[in-house]
């Protein structure tokens, strides 16, 4: 445990360095706010711009429940922008450290591969967590003073199903670092598989029950609509498998390239 510890202050002490504990937040804060203020504004600026010739503005726009809005932000803003952030946020998670020879040393001490792969994936998740849960309080406080207020259950609820999403995106995102040595290689495949995971979201009901990005959808669903099915069981436990399943590749990956003994 001690070791455990002594990485995570590693991984936070680096993140200060790096000063992502400041705008990584402030980048989420940013996309929460982006979306109630534009769905909001959009009909008027639409309005003064176009001067009604070629435009057809949708009266129901300024309408929206406040639920819808802050399903957009997650849908639209996180999902999207945001997942790229996460990424490339994330992308020398491991790389950094076998190209430093930090990984190498770092396993000449008593230290387990396990150990060392949970205290990084804890806290980026943590802290990756802590600045999406941010922006999506932000988004929920505009949302609530522009449009309609949203159930403050389903508000936690939704969120708790979106961040195993994010938890899937973290590990995965750690596994793509463990194996390859470029952090462009390491961006490129993180982003396209995993925004491909989101785009195939609602193409069949038997691929949401083993997509980890299901986990949005239900969270989305449930701000829309109040409700989400019995499906979210299958959405979580293949998220989970999923997640665990990414651990091991990393744990089996590592152990087998013997960086600690090079």
């Amino acid at each position: 445990m001690n070791h455990f510890n002594v990485l995570v202050k590693k991984e936070f002490v680096q993140s200060v360095r790096e000063f992502k504990i400041i705008w990584l937040p402030l980048v989420f804060i940013f996309l929460g706010i982006t979306q109630p203020v534009v769905s909001y504004y959009l009909p008027l600026i639409l309005k003064a711009l176009g001067g009604g010739q070629g435009i057809t503005i949708d009266p129901n726009m300024a309408a929206q429940k406040g639920g819808e809005v802050l399903a957009s932000t997650l849908g639209s803003q996180f999902d999207q922008l945001g997942v790229m952030i996460i990424i490339v946020s994330m992308m020398g998670i491991i790389q950094s450290d076998k190209a430093n020879g930090m990984l190498a040393f770092i396993l000449t001490r008593p230290v387990t591969v396990i150990s060392y792969i949970s205290g990084k994936i804890i806290s980026n998740y943590l802290f990756i967590a802590c600045s999406v849960a941010l922006g999506y309080l932000v988004s929920y406080a505009y949302t609530s003073l522009l449009f309609t207020a949203v159930n403050f259950i389903d508000l936690l609820v939704a969120l708790l199903f979106y961040l195993v999403w994010i938890l899937f995106i973290v590990s995965f995102t750690t596994m793509i670092s463990t194996i390859f040595n470029s952090q462009g290689i390491i961006a490129l495949i993180s982003i396209v598989f995993l925004l491909a995971c989101r785009i195939m979201v609602g193409l069949s009901p038997v691929i949401d029950n083993i997509n980890p990005a299901s986990m949005s959808k239900h969270a989305m669903e449930l701000l829309i609509v109040g409700k989400t099915s019995m499906d979210v069981i299958w959405s979580l436990l293949a998220a989970f498998i999923f997640t665990a399943l990414t651990i091991f590749i990393t744990n089996a990956w590592i152990s087998k390239k013997k960086f600690h003994s090079e």
